[in-house]
Order: structure tokens, then C-alpha cells, then sequence
């Protein structure tokens, strides 16, 4: 990754954060955008002797769209453009669907969607100068059913898979490549929401094939891989590392 400049939204989070640390020790300069400042400083600490990539920060917050694009502009002037965008912010409230006011379904598609596609609008035009460009959405193993009280989140996850597609279609002549990675069920800030976590652990063990549970670096591998140059010919799909819950 030597050379490259990526822009990765959720980054300082559970699954972010190993992803970036493995693109600055593979030479990115990675700007990484969460909204928690805490975990963005632990971040930056653990960045520091991991060279010869860099790492730029921003706590800008991707619900409100306006000011979220004058960051990204700024940082876009700052950088010189980026090769890579991983949209992977998001907000996932849990409750029945008929108890989600409009403004909090819209909420969640304002940050996991909304956010993403402003992003690549910003960073488009210079992939297409360059003609070169990953961009890789997260999804997640919710659009596969069996969830519930979660439907803003649902809806927001499987919107990135259609945006993958759309836009793998759009953007392959200018040799920019899109593709989604859907994680299956990861130990991370998430998971909270379940009121019987041992409960949840076995059942997550039950429905993989592999019986373990999965890690950051799972997700950071298929991240790596799909902003690679060996990635070339591979647009349009979702990986799902899951384990073997689901198989697509």
C-alpha cells in the first residue's frame, strides 16, 4: 500500500482499528474519521511506531452532512487526494420497528449511507484523474435475516450492497473498483446491546462453521485485500466473513 491514501470512516472502532494499523504498517497514509475522540487518541498512540504509512485523524460528525462535506473537502486539500475509501461508520439503535420515529430511521441512514455516499463524491473526481480507486463499503451479516429490532440498521447495510453494485457498474471504466465486505457476528462495542451475552456467544458458536470466535484482524485482512493492485479484476461483490454462518 505504499504510496496510497485512504479514507476510513468508523476507524478508532473495534473492527476499524486493527484495519488501520495493518494499511500504516504497509506504508498508507490512512486518515481515519470516527466521532469518538477517546478511542481516535488511543489510536494515534498505537499508530505512532507502526511507520512507514502515517496517520491523519478527524472526529468530524457524519450525521450532519453539511459540515461533514467541508471536512472532507479540507482534508481532501490536505492529503492530495484519496485512493481508497472504506465507508464503514455506523450506528445501530436496537428496538421494534413500530417504536422508531421517522427522524431516528432517517438518522441511521443519514450516517451509514448518507455519510458514504457524500464520501465518495468528494473523492471520486481524483480516482478517475488517477484512474485507480478502491472503494469498499461494510455491510453486515444482519441483511441475511434473522435479526430483529434492528430494521434502520438492516435497511442502511443492504443499501451499501446495492451502492456497490450501482457503482461498480458506474465506475469500472475509470479503473475504480467497489466492493462490500459483510462481517458476521465480531466481539466488539456492538454487542452490548445484547442483554445475555454468554446466551449470544453460544449461539453465535452454534451457527459457524468455524468455531471460533472471529477477530479484527479477519476483517483487516479482507480489507487489505480488496485494496490491493491483486484485487484488479474483482468488483461488484460481497464478501461475507462470517465463519461459515451464512454462505452466499
Amino acid at each position: 500500500m505504499k504510496g496510497r491514501t485512504a479514507l476510513y470512516t468508523g476507524a478508532a472502532g473495534g473492527l476499524g482499528f486493527e484495519t488501520t494499523l495493518l494499511m500504516i504498517e504497509r506504508g498508507a497514509t490512512v486518515v481515519a474519521v470516527d466521532r469518538n475522540r477517546t478511542n481516535l487518541a488511543e489510536l494515534e498512540q498505537a499508530a505512532r511506531d507502526r511507520g512507514p504509512g502515517r496517520l491523519l485523524t478527524s472526529d468530524a460528525d457524519m450525521g450532519d452532512l453539511v459540515a461533514y462535506r467541508a471536512v472532507l473537502e479540507g482534508l481532501l486539500a490536505e492529503v492530495g487526494g484519496f485512493d481508497i475509501v472504506i465507508n464503514n461508520a455506523g450506528i445501530y439503535p436496537a428496538k421494534p420497528f413500530e417504536e422508531f420515529a421517522l427522524e431516528e430511521y432517517q438518522a441511521v441512514q443519514r450516517v451509514n449511507v448518507d455519510a458514504g455516499v457524500l464520501a465518495v463524491q468528494v473523492c471520486l473526481p481524483g480516482m478517475k484523474e488517477r484512474g485507480f480507486g478502491r472503494i469498499i463499503n461494510i455491510s453486515s451479516i444482519t441483511v441475511s435475516g434473522g435479526w430483529e429490532n434492528l430494521s434502520p440498521y438492516v435497511a442502511s447495510k443492504m443499501a451499501l450492497i446495492g451502492l456497490t453494485r450501482a457503482w461498480a457498474r458506474e465506475f469500472g471504466p475509470a479503473g475504480v473498483t467497489v466492493n462490500a465486505i459483510a462481517p458476521g457476528a465480531f466481539p466488539t462495542d456492538a454487542e452490548k446491546i445484547h442483554p445475555d451475552p454468554e446466551g449470544y456467544e453460544r449461539m453465535v458458536l452454534d451457527a459457524q462453521a468455524i468455531k471460533r470466535r472471529g477477530h479484527a484482524g479477519d476483517i483487516a485482512n479482507a480489507i487489505a485485500f480488496f485494496t490491493s493492485d491483486e484485487s484488479g479484476f474483482i468488483t461488484g461483490q460481497t464478501l461475507h466473513v462470517n465463519g461459515g454462518w451464512t454462505m452466499n
